[in-house]
């Protein structure tokens, strides 16, 4: 079981665009490679010690899996010089659209993006980040699904570790926890591991607390965990998973409002989880505090 004291040193990482149907909601929504880095520059400029990167298609908003776009909006955040761990996401791929009705029938339907996991990775061979995710398994994720099997699991986990990056686990419930447990018993993940347990997205855990608890209690020794909650749940959110020993995501890809009608930048959602953490009684780590703690190489 994972230590439950509140979290003295808590990393903020700032998730910037996702991949959900949000451009078209706020105008804060970051699109571009240029739009992406400027926001994780200015995120991280507010107390992010860590971005988290979808990019999109520079002309529709849609989200994409492009190498060459993730590529840009890296080098991008280098050229600033800006000090701050980079996570890519490695969890598009994964969508399938199927008839409810006749789910074979024209198998399978627009808006389907399912590869195999390698198939997921070429932007992470390519860039080598600090950080890259791995979805631990199969969801109804709202409408339609996400699909993640063991052996695409297996495959992409033994990849990640062969390229010496970190993988961020991402839980989206109780099983997809224990299938990631399994991997590390397999030798697939090294320690220290490192989840992120994500509340509230229909239909996995809810946002609640005891589910929250309940998932900490799981977790293996010597792992580090962060937790978000969509919509107006985020902010408190900060204070929950700091409450129970946990880091924290903030950002746009999960959340568009400080309060209501008051639509907000990435920078803004770091300020106030800054203040969250503060008002804990917590500081807020920097990104080579980060590192240390998250078992990442140092900064290159």
């Amino acid at each position: 079981m994972a230590e439950t004291a509140v979290n003295q040193n808590v990393v903020i990482t700032c998730a910037l665009t996702g991949a959900g149907d949000t451009v078209r909601k706020s105008p804060h929504v970051p699109v571009t490679p240029e739009q992406i880095a400027a926001s994780a520059v200015e995120a991280a400029e507010a107390g992010a010690a860590v971005v988290h990167i979808h990019v999109r298609d520079p002309e529709t908003g849609d989200p994409s899996r492009d190498p060459r776009l993730y590529r840009e909006v890296v080098e991008r955040i280098k050229e600033t010089g800006t000090d701050v761990v980079i996570n890519l996401t490695a969890g598009m791929g994964g969508d399938l659209v199927v008839d409810p009705d006749q789910p074979l029938k024209g198998f399978p339907l627009p808006g389907t993006d399912l590869v195999g996991g390698l198939d997921r990775l070429p932007h992470v061979e390519d860039l080598l980040p600090d950080i890259c995710t791995l979805d631990c398994g199969s969801l109804n994720f709202g409408d339609n699904l996400y699909v993640s099997t063991p052996d695409m699991l297996r495959a992409g986990a033994r990849r990640i570790q062969e390229l010496g990056v970190r993988p961020e686990l991402e839980i989206f419930d109780t099983g997809q926890l224990w299938f990631a447990k399994q991997l590390r018993a397999e030798g697939l993940l090294d320690d220290p591991t490192v989840f992120q347990l994500c509340m509230g997205i229909p239909w996995g855990a809810p946002a609640d607390p005891g589910v929250l608890q309940s998932m900490v209690n799981l977790l293996p020794d010597g792992a580090q965990f962060a937790s978000f909650a969509l919509g107006r749940m985020q902010m408190p959110w900060v204070a929950q998973s700091i409450l129970l020993g946990g880091h924290v995501r903030v950002g746009l890809e999960d959340n568009l409002y400080l309060g209501k009608g008051d639509k907000a930048t990435n920078a803004r959602l770091v300020e106030r989880a800054v203040t969250i953490t503060e008002s804990l009684g917590s500081r807020v780590a920097t990104a080579d505090e980060a590192r240390t703690v998250l078992g990442l190489k140092p900064r290159a």
